[in-house]
């Protein structure tokens, strides 16, 4: 059951309730950093780490051997240009072993110096963090002893340590920005000795670190902020900028309910922090799907990214609990919008917005409350569900109350408070639907597991912590008895994991009727949650949807069923879009859809980020008051007020500009399936090979074969001959697979390989694109590069000259702005 607006249930709703008047200072966005949240340039895409605003991530130092990618120089190109904050330097992933070999600190000074001379080379140097140190109280060092004649033995070798490296970072970058001690928790003991010394010797770091790894930290971490800025008053220091750069465990990655917990803490203390490492580099702690697509976590860190003014004072039933209903808020009078964000519990909640101002909301306000749902780690999530969009009159004492209905523990909330003007919002259109857990359902030859509950927080996550696996016989399949309302067709969400080395399948069967297959493309392990999206029809009434074993092992989590009223939509709503320049917001009517009217003028710009389920065409429609410019895939179109474009998306996120000499604009509405209708397809089969480049035969190749052997020497190219009907910007969507892997023996990450290609449209000059490992040699993803084509003959040519590319199975070309049908 999804949120309402409409009564309570029996029991009472919990009450979380936000002060407007009570600032707390301006929106940090300190929480939403991860470490190895990059793998190379270009994982993640630009379009899913552009939107986020990250203020700081970690990365291990350049040619560091801890694990195979994620260079801190290597992935600074990247995360700059995105609007990226600064880099801390992990300097001991310098070296291979986990914990670290312990060769001494004469072996490691070397190291330090060829760090910071690398770093403070870089033109950006000023953007990044030293950290000389990483968890020293377990990693050479044995700083929590309890018999403290030992405990101080292994602390003053500590401290003469972490001062001869500080000497040494400063000699070679005397403006070197240095952080620590950077321990696995916190410990007021240690951290008073570190301070005290620190001080005395003039060695202090300007960021202080340390790692909230634990359920208990979403308990815990308030005290520990508080005892360490009454330790830092007490000693005469600081106050220092905090990192808290590693948080959270693995059941709380990629889930909305669960990072919104910490994110809220961290934020109303105006700590910086970044999400841990526990899988693989490149997806921002798991919340990017493959490069570029958008998981459920992702969009609660959009949303974290689109707050701005102050945050305010927010109290939550129960303060400084694991795993309750906590939340964060924002005031921003400037543009008269406040905005909530909350999750973390079930069940029915009551939003009590408290001295909401007149002058800037006026007697009523628009409610728009909208969720982001747990997807999986890889699970792809549409531009988040607005469950309801409702006037609400501002009470006589400055109180507004939102109440949501039937919360669901792993998603995040979003309520948008703007002035409620003129009119009336049109009602949100929210499809039915239901979701089954598989441990709940009838289970033959199969074992239900726990997972990722407090007592086992390293697991992964999964939908009321069970799923159902070790469907492994050839008995073994699940029984879901469900219930539709009418006769239709329903989406059917399949949240799987697949270790199995490749595609696997599952036979689908309703009521015992004849099984279909069902694919699912490998992940990174048997818990690493994917969904699986299939559109079976039902008639209305209750049925047996059964997933049996087909050709390898399925791990099965839950299922969802939603009913299909057409095809995919979602209105982006201008108020809400990123801007720059100086657009004004109007709020005079609330009619329609949105949260009122974004005014653009020259110079202005609004940025919208547009979910595509595939590659393809989908209809982009500009609700405007006069003609706006639309930039997509570097290609500019104009848009005239309601009248459809066809413009050509790649899977997952996708960056649309919008300018305007002057135009009232209120959202930006984009529907479609993808159509690949006037797209020009290509097979590997097609292309001209030399230098070593091969056609393999494959029967999980989409013709067959795919070319391999492609690369690692300049001789070494695939040649397309490609016929455009037009001149113009197009985007070239290569499938593709590889699964290099590079073991640096770590105890649980996973180092996967990402691998480049250079592309050459004629004699022009190459673009490099990367490509992110596809968990298997046989699972083909997609990778869209925009690129110009004359009208007529081109070559479109693949190589590699140092390294090797990835297998290619196919290419697909569409103009960025296609024909409309007539």
């Amino acid at each position: 059951m999804l949120p309402t607006m409409g009564s309570a249930s029996a029991a009472d709703p919990q009450r979380l309730t936000v002060d407007l008047a009570a600032s707390e200072g301006p929106v940090t966005l300190g929480a939403n950093g991860a470490l190895y949240g990059l793998g190379d340039d270009g994982v993640p895409s630009d379009a899913a780490l552009e939107p986020l605003k990250i203020t700081s991530i970690s990365q291990k130092p350049e040619g560091g051997a801890q694990h195979p990618n994620g260079d801190a120089l290597s992935v600074s190109k990247s995360f700059f240009r995105n609007g990226g904050g600064e880099i801390n330097v992990m300097m001991q992933d310098i070296y291979a072993k986990w914990p670290y070999e312990d060769l001494g600190i004469d072996d490691y000074l070397p190291k330090v110096d060829k760090i910071t001379k690398q770093i403070a080379a870089d033109p950006n140097s000023d953007r990044f963090v030293y950290i000389p140190f990483n968890e020293p109280d377990f990693i050479w060092y044995k700083l929590n002893l309890t018999d403290q004649a030992a405990y101080e033995v292994e602390r003053d070798r500590f401290f003469a340590h972490w001062k001869t490296v500080y000497h040494r970072i400063r000699a070679i970058d005397p403006d070197a920005v240095i952080a620590g001690p950077n321990e696995t928790g916190y410990y007021p003991r240690f951290l008073r000795d570190f301070l005290t010394f620190a001080q005395r010797e003039n060695v202090l770091p300007q960021i202080m670190t340390w790692h909230e790894l634990s359920s208990g930290s979403l308990r815990d971490f308030q005290g520990h902020y508080d005892n360490y800025r009454a330790l830092e008053r007490e000693l005469g220091i600081g106050p220092l900028k905090i990192n808290i750069d590693e948080y959270a465990n693995r059941r709380d990655l990629s889930v909305p309910g669960q990072l919104v917990q910490w994110v809220s803490m961290f934020e109303r203390n105006k700590v910086y922090a970044n999400m841990a490492y526990w899988d693989a580099a490149g997806n921002l702690s798991g919340q990017v799907v493959r490069s570029n697509i958008p998981n459920g976590g992702w969009w609660f860190f959009r949303w974290y990214a689109g707050m701005t003014g102050d945050t305010v004072q927010v109290t939550p039933p129960q303060p400084n609990a694991i795993d309750t209903l906590q939340g964060l808020a924002s005031l921003d009078a400037s543009r008269r919008q406040a905005q909530v964000l909350l999750g973390g519990s079930a069940g029915d909640s009551d939003v009590v917005v408290r001295n909401v101002p007149r002058s800037v909301f006026g007697r009523t306000v628009t409610a728009t409350v909208a969720e982001a749902a747990w997807s999986g780690y890889e699970g792809q999530h549409a531009a988040p569900q607005v469950l309801t969009r409702t006037k609400l009159k501002v009470a006589d004492d400055g109180t507004v109350t939102v109440p949501l209905r039937g919360m669901s523990k792993m998603s995040a909330y979003r309520i948008v408070l703007t002035p409620g003007g003129s009119g009336t919002p049109s009602p949100a259109t929210v499809p039915w639907s239901a979701s089954y857990e598989a441990e709940d359902a009838a289970i033959t030859a199969g074992q239900v597991y726990t997972q990722g509950t407090v007592s086992n927080a390293n697991g992964y996550a999964a939908s009321g912590t069970k799923d159902v696996g070790s469907l492994n016989q050839a008995a073994s399949k699940v029984d879901f008895t469900v219930s539709v309302p009418k006769d239709g067709t329903y989406d059917l969400a399949i949240l799987y994991g697949n270790q199995s080395g490749g595609p696997a399948t599952q036979k689908l069967s309703v009521d015992g009727g004849d099984p279909v297959p069902v694919s699912y493309p490998s992940t990174e392990n048997w818990t690493y949650r994917a969904k699986k999206d299939v559109g079976i029809r039902l008639t209305a009434g209750s049925h047996v949807v059964t997933l049996a074993k087909g050709d390898a092992e399925v791990t099965l989590d839950r299922i969802g069923l939603t009913a299909r009223t057409g095809a995919p939509s979602a209105s982006y709503e201008a108020t809400l879009a990123d801007i720059s320049g100086r657009p004004s917001y109007d709020y005079s009517s609330s009619n329609g859809v949105g949260t009122g009217s974004l005014v653009l003028r020259t110079g202005d710009k609004a940025v919208f980020d547009v979910y595509a389920p595939r590659d393809g065409y989908f209809t982009v429609v500009s609700r405007a008051s006069a003609p706006v410019k639309l930039r997509l895939h570097g290609e500019t179109v104009t848009a005239a007020p309601g009248q459809p474009l066809r413009l050509y998306l790649v899977a997952g996120n996708n960056r649309v500009a919008m300018t305007a000499g002057h135009a009232s604009v209120r959202s930006l509405d984009v529907s479609g399936n993808g159509s690949t209708t006037g797209t020009l397809a290509y097979e590997a089969a097609s292309a001209t090979l030399s230098g070593g480049a091969e056609l393999v035969d494959s029967a999980h190749a989409s013709g067959g074969s795919y070319i391999g052997s492609l690369g690692n020497s300049p001789s070494s190219t695939a040649e397309f001959t490609v016929n455009a009907p037009k001149s113009g910007r197009y985007l070239l969507v290569v499938q593709y697979a590889h699964n290099e892997r590079r073991d640096n023996g770590h105890a649980y990450n996973t180092d996967i390989m990402s691998r480049t290609a250079d592309i050459t449209v004629d004699s022009g000059a190459p673009t490099r694109a990367t490509f992110k490992n596809t968990w298997s040699w046989d699972d083909y993803w997609t990778q869209g590069v925009p690129v110009d084509l004359k009208k007529g003959s081109n070559t479109v040519t693949f190589g590699n000259a140092t390294g090797w590319a990835p297998n290619i199975d196919r290419i697909e070309l569409g103009r960025v702005v296609g024909q409309l049908a007539h």
